[in-house]
């Protein structure tokens, strides 16, 4: 198939799915000015060519673009059942997707999260100067009168997940669930080689769901995926959502 044959196919399917989860990785964010890891300029890729970090704004004057608005789109269309991403820039919160529609499997740099209860509150509302008790990650050590939970007086800690640590245990088993209940799983802007996470792609596949996948580079699951886009993200997305708008008004 050639491209435009692709993304009428994928319209097709987004629009006919009635348990469509969305992925999402770094690159979805990088026309928000942010880096992604693996891409053609990303922070990996630079880093094994001997290369300096990308440039990239403060992240958190960062804000959601044109494709994270899609996702939000399909939500409202009533055509997204769930979302995962591995991102933690936060800015599909920030677009408009509610926290039980999505499952931050790697965190938001924007909440922590209570060990005991669960909750997720911005550092904000925790009452967590950073100045005062550093970025509050799990590996860090608990000190004297630092704020806990006011929901229960737990341990709270930065929701970003470092290498080494634990994925949330509750977002990783809904993340599951809704992938091995997906229909259509489409995958925007990930190399999907960090596991767990990455596993997901594989286990909506195993259980019959259709694999789309939109990435610019090469991923573990390019032999299996039913439509591959090896293209930028907002030549693919943004014409298969006028695709899916015009398929809908014809219902």
């Amino acid at each position: 198939m050639d491209l435009e044959e692709k993304i009428d196919l994928a319209a097709k399917w987004i629009v006919e799915s009635e348990r469509l989860v969305v992925f999402t990785g770094a690159g979805i964010s990088t026309d928000s000015g942010l880096p992604d890891f693996r891409g053609p300029d990303g922070l990996w890729t630079r880093r094994d060519k001997g290369l300096p970090p990308p440039k990239s704004p403060p992240w958190d004057q960062v804000k959601p673009n044109p494709n994270h608005y899609a996702v939000v789109e399909l939500l409202e269309m009533e055509k997204l059942d769930f979302l995962i991403s591995q991102n933690v820039d936060g800015l599909h919160a920030k677009s408009g997707v509610p926290f039980e529609r999505l499952a931050e499997l790697h965190g938001n740099m924007y909440f922590m999260k209570c060990l005991d209860c669960g909750k997720k509150l911005t550092f904000e509302d925790a009452g967590w100067d950073k100045k005062k008790w550093g970025p509050g990650y799990r590996t860090h050590r608990i000190r004297k009168n630092q704020p806990s939970c006011p929901h229960c007086e737990g341990r709270l800690i930065s929701s970003i997940v470092n290498f080494g640590d634990p994925l949330p245990y509750d977002e990783l088993q809904e993340a599951i669930n809704r992938s091995q209940n997906s229909d259509v799983f489409f995958v925007i802007g990930s190399s999907l080689v960090v596991t767990p996470a990455a596993n997901m792609p594989g286990i909506a596949k195993q259980n019959g769901a259709k694999l789309i996948l939109l990435n610019k580079g090469d991923t573990p699951y390019d032999a299996v995926t039913d439509i591959r886009f090896d293209n930028k993200i907002e030549e693919v997305l943004l014409p298969i959502m006028e695709k899916v708008r015009e398929l809908i008004k014809r219902i």
